[in-house]
């Protein structure tokens, strides 16, 4: 098992933390982008979780779609030198949605019908994978604007890890013209006699032309179709480059343990670069025991209730010491040679840069207790 981050990561541009959730996914992507800040890079943390939990830990109210620089006083004030910059941001997957319209649409008059179109309006919103194809958007735009010397990604949970993965080509199939075609005849007209009885009659209605907002919104995609798959192709080659690294993040819980190898499998079946795991919340025997208490030493020391109730206290944290070194066991022979970092159950739960310092001293330091 491998100690710190530091070589996994080394001469990486981009860093992507994967896992499960609840397994302090957020804290450790927040935990590395501040530790690499610290030692003088300027570095770009980005989160599409909307609990607000990187926000927190970083000691800000909320944080929005464009980058926001953690004043240096907030890491001063909790003894961390920032020697470099950290930048923080949750994405807005709409917002990010709407300007690539900006950037694609052939002309104002054409961005401004698909902006003000009620089916862009739903599909912007709500099209499935759209959360997880801006979040690969938004990384693809801070890379080519090369502001930072690193961006770290905090992920969805794996089991939406194809989803995360395909993205990019899924939504470019979506708006492919040649598919858009098949959809709508010469002149705008959408298939099926049934389909525009059924347009009339709701126009009549409610006064509102759907079948003219369909036709209008697959039109205006159709002419943008190659500017979204030559951006698909990007970001294919930005997750699958050499200066990428996926980093899975897992708890010492079997389930989460599961999730970490089924992960990195699908990682291997896409030949994505794979940078190891962080096992979160890892407990260790107290003291350096090995796992048996000495309870007569501990009843002379403290007496007989006092040094019991010492003694099953020791015996728990001990149990669960030897059930996640089993569960790290079992992640190292699935893994076989792969990094594997261990930060320990730490005594306060991580939620301000304090925690996140402490989460540091075990990702970028060398502490004997945390193998």
């Amino acid at each position: 098992m491998t100690e710190t981050v530091d070589l996994p990561l080394e001469g990486k541009r981009t860093v992507i933390c994967a896992g499960s959730g609840g397994v302090g996914k957020t804290s450790t992507a927040a935990a590395i982008a501040m530790g690499l800040a610290s030692r003088g890079m300027r570095v770009a943390v980005l989160t599409i979780d909307p609990a607000r939990r990187l926000a927190q830990s970083l000691g800000l109210e909320e944080l929005g779609n464009e980058a926001r620089r953690v004043e240096p006083e907030r890491f001063a004030r909790a003894g961390v030198e920032m020697r470099g910059e950290l930048w923080a941001m949750m994405l807005d997957a709409k917002r990010t949605f709407d300007e690539l319209v900006e950037r694609y649409a052939p002309d104002a008059a054409a961005r401004e019908r698909l902006l003000g179109n009620r089916i862009y309006a739903q599909v912007s919103s709500a099209v499935s994978g759209s959360q997880e194809y801006m979040a690969m958007e938004k990384l693809n735009e801070l890379d080519a604007e090369a502001r930072y010397d690193v961006l770290v990604l905090d992920t969805p949970p794996t089991r939406n890890a194809l989803d995360f993965l395909d993205a990019p080509s899924r939504l470019s199939r979506f708006i492919d013209s040649r598919a858009l075609g098949a959809l709508i005849r010469p002149g705008g007209r959408l298939l099926g006699r049934g389909s525009n009885l059924l347009f009339h009659a709701l126009k009549r209605i409610t006064g509102v032309d759907v079948m003219e907002d369909i036709s209008e919104f697959f039109a205006a995609f159709a002419d943008m179709a190659q500017g979204f798959r030559d951006r698909a192709a990007r970001v294919d080659a930005l997750l699958s480059g050499p200066a990428t690294a996926f980093l899975v993040v897992t708890s010492p819980q079997p389930d989460a343990i599961d999730e970490a190898i089924f992960f990195r499998r699908r990682l291997a079946e896409r030949r994505m670069p794979f940078a190891g795991v962080v096992v979160n919340r890892v407990h260790v025997h107290p003291g350096g025991l090995d796992g048996s208490v000495p309870r007569a030493e501990l009843g002379e020391l403290l007496g007989p209730e006092l040094g019991g109730k010492v003694a099953r206290n020791l015996e728990e944290v001990s149990a669960l010491a030897a059930r996640d070194r089993a569960s790290v066991a079992r992640l190292e022979h699935a893994l076989g040679p792969a990094p594997i970092v261990a930060v320990p159950h730490l005594d306060d739960d991580v939620h301000d840069i304090a925690g996140l310092a402490a989460m540091n001293e075990f990702l970028f330091g060398e502490r004997e207790d945390a193998r």
